[in-house]
């Protein structure tokens, strides 16, 4: 993995991304999206090292690493974002999936992934200020601005991108409880 000095961000992906037949760097994924008691959404905000005026929401997760299911890898995901332990059977779904080509530290990049939900009980659902960031890794440190709890009412007129797209009203697909179906959302750019 190549990185910046000292003096600058992390510019390197992880070595989970591999080189794809399609000439991008291709990895598997898994997603969750964190649910309070009120129906709110724990969501991050970052932004890309090569791009520092532009930034996005996003659910918590990342990519899966050898050897690992979607499951294990959203949970251990959870925990080194958040702090938030929750286990595999906490998790429902997955409820969607999604593929995504985009631009991160200056490669072309695609992801495929499962995306869960997981309820958060009131102990669980912790102010933000109390999220642990001890699992991030220095990319993460670099480009995550902040994590944040979202209502759905402001999620879906918020200016800045989220992702998914449409994430308040997928949300919403969900409640009050999942219908069983995995839904597939195409193939997302951003």
């Amino acid at each position: 993995m190549v990185t910046d000095s000292v003096d600058g961000p992390v510019r390197a992906l992880g070595p989970e991304w591999v080189m794809g037949a399609d000439g991008l760097r291709f990895r598997r994924a898994a997603r969750v999206i964190l649910l309070d008691q009120d129906d709110r959404v724990l969501l991050v905000r970052g932004h890309d090292a090569d791009q520092p005026s532009r930034s996005w929401w996003f659910t918590v997760g990342g990519g899966i690493d050898a050897g690992e299911d979607a499951r294990t890898a959203a949970v251990r995901e959870v925990r080194e974002e958040t702090g938030l332990r929750l286990r595999p059977e906490d998790l429902v779904g997955p409820v969607f999936t999604r593929s995504a080509v985009f631009d991160f530290v200056a490669e072309h990049c695609r992801q495929d992934e499962e995306i869960f939900v997981a309820r958060l009980d009131a102990d669980a659902a912790a102010d933000v200020a109390d999220l642990s960031r001890a699992g991030w890794t220095d990319l993460e440190h670099d480009v995550i601005d902040e994590l944040r709890w979202w209502d759905l009412d402001d999620l879906a007129h918020e200016a800045l991108e989220v992702f998914p797209e449409g994430l308040a009203e997928l949300v919403r697909s969900l409640l009050p409880e999942w219908d069983g179906k995995t839904r597939h959302l195409g193939l997302g750019r951003g």
